[in-house]
């Protein structure tokens, strides 16, 4: 009986040390998701602007002599 309950600590020791690793690695993750759509959200912008700035640029441009 007491051999159970040696035994029965030790998985709990050793499924709670588990835990803790899953933890941390979910928690790496999530991090590095918020940084990586972070840096989505900031080249969505710049292309959104490069894309405007092209826009009206070209608008801005006279036609060419053979029109």
């Amino acid at each position: 009986m007491n051999d159970d309950i040696v035994d029965l600590q030790t998985r709990l020791a050793f499924q709670d040390g588990l835990l803790e690793q899953l933890n941390e690695v979910v928690t790496s993750q999530q991090q590095q998701i918020d940084r990586l759509e972070s840096q989505i959200a900031a080249l969505k912008s710049q292309m959104e602007s490069m894309h405007q700035t092209q826009l009206m640029q070209q608008s801005d441009e006279p036609p060419p002599p053979h029109y």
